[in-house]
């Protein structure tokens, strides 16, 4: 009987330490707030946001998972917990390739490797106006990864997202009414 105990015991901490928050709870959680714009873009959409840059381009010809949300402008509290729940997405198993904490913004690049190559990343922005999220699933080169996000090319890739869902009904599979 003591055995059964112990082993109960010792599989529910194992199970309660391997939990972590996942992006896609974080993705969840969030989507449906007022004020927030969210893509998960499927194959068909690939090719559009391909088209932004050569870059862009080069980065998204191995992605498997492609996931964004923006937050329009939100108040202290609520970047807060933004940035409280995007560090506890980060903090299961993720490294941080870029991280940049200062009162006016917060830039995080955080990444999982299977072996030398990146298999996701998440890119995160935020200040008092936008705050955006960048999920890829894939094969990506980390160095490559930070570039495109110290060269701003992320938070350009999320305006033309943006602007194209607003302003282009022609878009196939959307419906923006």
């Amino acid at each position: 009987m003591k055995n059964i105990t112990f082993l109960a015991i010792t599989l529910l901490f194992l199970i309660s330490c391997g939990s972590g928050k996942s992006f896609r709870s974080f993705f969840n959680t969030y989507k449906n707030d007022i004020g927030v714009t969210a893509f998960q873009v499927p194959n068909f959409m690939m090719s559009l946001a391909k088209n932004i840059s050569p870059e862009i381009n080069s980065l998204l010809g191995n992605v498997n998972d492609f996931k964004f949300i923006t937050f329009g402008e939100v108040s202290k509290a609520k970047q807060a917990q933004i940035i409280q729940d995007i560090n506890a997405v980060t903090a299961n198993s993720f490294t941080d390739i870029l991280r940049s904490n200062q009162l006016e913004k917060t830039k995080i690049v955080s990444v999982k490797e299977r072996g030398d190559v990146v298999s996701q990343a998440i890119i995160f922005n935020s200040t008092k106006e936008k705050t955006t999220v960048f999920y890829l699933k894939g094969r990506f080169d980390p160095n490559r990864l930070k570039v495109l996000s110290e060269t701003n090319q992320f938070e350009k890739l999320s305006s033309k997202l943006t602007q194209n869902y607003q302003y282009s009904p022609k878009i196939p599979g959307f419906n923006n009414n």
